[in-house]
């Protein structure tokens, strides 16, 4: 998300078929308010044209703040490092004595603090057993001096990457992807169950194997197409929450065959509901991903227009959430089913959202009352 570069689509196309699940509305008993949440990424490790954000500076709306970035050392090694923004580059950065505290007193307020591990610039392949051992203990050093909640997968660029032997997702097979499930397993367990875990993947890694899982049955086509999916499959059960990026996306097929583009409350709905609904991935009717929990699924979004490409106005967010929580609202593309219990929206960033006076936040807070 850093610099907010786009992944480009696949080239080759594969015909996929419709969805074979389908989620029901829910039943009036299940229909009570979620316990709606607002994730929001923090530059901390460096500034842009949105200006450094202290973390007590804050508001309450932000009940998930995602640390960004933490980045290893290098590609392969799995040691990953944190470090407050350089007063150089911040002039109002805090000391990281003020920083931990201001940690501290979010999550008296009852917010959680996690540390964002990659971002465009970040780009984290763990190939081998030590570099998966390194990610582990480095990423348990930042958790444990900073006193953190628990850890963000934003792996973006060609940090997962399937081998061409790699074809179904429930059994992944490819280095990189088996250790870095292995990893977050392990941290899970070392932290135990209040562990927070979430994900910021891309379109390209995720909706976009409904058409396209890896290099294909017959090559060609990019190997990261879709190789989001056996890490979110394998951790369903660890993971927190899942917000994938709606933005900076090529067109992606929805679960009606059609193509679905950026700039709009359909495209939200449209890739939320192949999270929601379920989807044979690569066309194969045998190799479903099941449908993720509404409580674990919030939307992403850019805050403004300077944060990212495929930003929308307040209106298009609130129709997107009142199609996919309500049934109204929809427009030409119509969802599987309604789930009130959709947990909440993702943004980039922060700082951005404050660059923009808060309109995504208050949006949110009014929203949700």
């Amino acid at each position: 998300m850093r610099r907010l570069a786009a992944a480009a689509v696949a080239a080759c196309a594969l015909a996929a078929s419709g969805p074979l699940a389908t989620h029901a509305t829910a039943s009036p008993e299940h229909r009570a308010a979620a316990d709606h949440t607002l994730v929001g990424y923090l530059h901390t490790s460096f500034a842009n044209g949105s200006g450094y954000t202290r973390l007590a500076d804050t508001p309450d709306s932000w009940d998930i703040i995602d640390l960004a970035f933490g980045e290893p050392t290098s590609a392969t090694s799995g040691d990953i490092r944190f470090s407050l923004c350089p007063k150089a580059e911040c002039p109002n950065v805090e000391t990281k004595e003020e920083f931990k505290a201001a940690i501290r007193a979010k999550q008296a307020a009852g917010k959680k603090v996690l540390i964002s591990i990659g971002g465009q610039n970040g780009q984290v392949q763990l190939k081998t057993a030590q570099a998966r051992s390194a990610f582990v203990s480095s990423v348990s050093a930042i958790i444990d001096e900073y006193g953190l909640d628990g850890l963000d997968i934003d792996f973006e660029g060609h940090s997962l990457s399937l081998d061409a032997a790699d074809t179904d997702f429930k059994n992944p097979k490819t280095p990189a992807i088996v250790h870095l499930i292995s990893a977050v397993k392990t941290l899970k367990a070392k932290y135990g169950s209040g562990f927070t875990l979430t994900m910021a993947p891309e379109t390209f890694f995720v909706q976009l194997g409904y058409q396209f899982y890896g290099t294909g049955k017959w090559g060609g086509q990019d190997p990261r197409a879709g190789a989001y999916l056996p890490v979110i499959h394998a951790l369903r059960d660890d993971l927190t929450l899942l917000h994938v990026q709606d933005y900076n996306s090529g067109p992606i097929m929805g679960l009606d065959n059609q193509y679905h583009f950026m700039g709009g409350a359909d495209f939200h709905v449209a890739m939320t509901d192949m999270l929601l609904t379920g989807f044979p991935v690569a066309g194969d009717k045998n190799n479903v991903f099941p449908p993720l929990p509404p409580g674990k699924v919030a939307i992403g979004m850019p805050a403004s227009v300077h944060a990212g490409n495929g930003h929308v106005s307040t209106g298009e967010v609130d129709k997107a959430l009142n199609c996919l929580t309500k049934g109204s609202d929809c427009g030409s593309y119509r969802p599987h089913g309604t789930w009130p219990e959709l947990r909440g929206l993702m943004t980039w960033s922060i700082n951005w959202d404050r660059f923009g006076n808060w309109e995504f936040s208050k949006n949110f807070d009014a929203y949700f009352g």
